[in-house]
């Protein structure tokens, strides 16, 4: 019996962190597709939705509360993992109240990460998951 390889979408605007995260995922076994904007991820939807997506929150123009709100509004139901360098309480409620899977706080630790990520896209039992400090 053989294992579809999971799609995730990166979606942050620095360079070092997309580089970082499509390294790991692929170690993981995991096919990354990123995106510098929320812009090029959304325009990237109707080719073929990625199976989840690792959004920063904070990006110059479409920023991941956009990108979250657009993917809603479309009715694409792909589960997102939000992650941060700017950690705030409204922050973490505006993104839960959008549906995000997971809130997660960069520097995101590496199995932080990848149980967010399996457990969103049903490699484990799934429940919300905010990195605890």
């Amino acid at each position: 019996m053989s294992r579809t390889v999971p799609v995730v979408a990166i979606v942050d605007d620095e360079d070092a962190v997309r580089r970082a995260l499509e390294r790991l995922l692929r170690s993981a076994g995991i096919d990354p597709q990123v995106f510098s904007s929320g812009e090029t991820f959304l325009a990237s939807l109707a080719r073929r939705p990625p199976d989840c997506v690792v959004l920063d929150l904070h990006m110059p123009g479409v920023t991941g509360f956009d990108v979250q709100t657009r993917m809603n509004a479309s009715g694409y139901r792909v589960p997102v993992i939000v992650i941060t360098g700017h950690d705030t309480a409204e922050s973490r409620e505006r993104v839960r109240a959008l549906g995000a899977a997971a809130y997660l706080r960069k520097p995101v630790g590496a199995r932080v990460l990848l149980d967010a990520i399996g457990r969103a896209t049903g490699d484990h039992p799934a429940e919300p998951e905010e990195e605890k400090r």
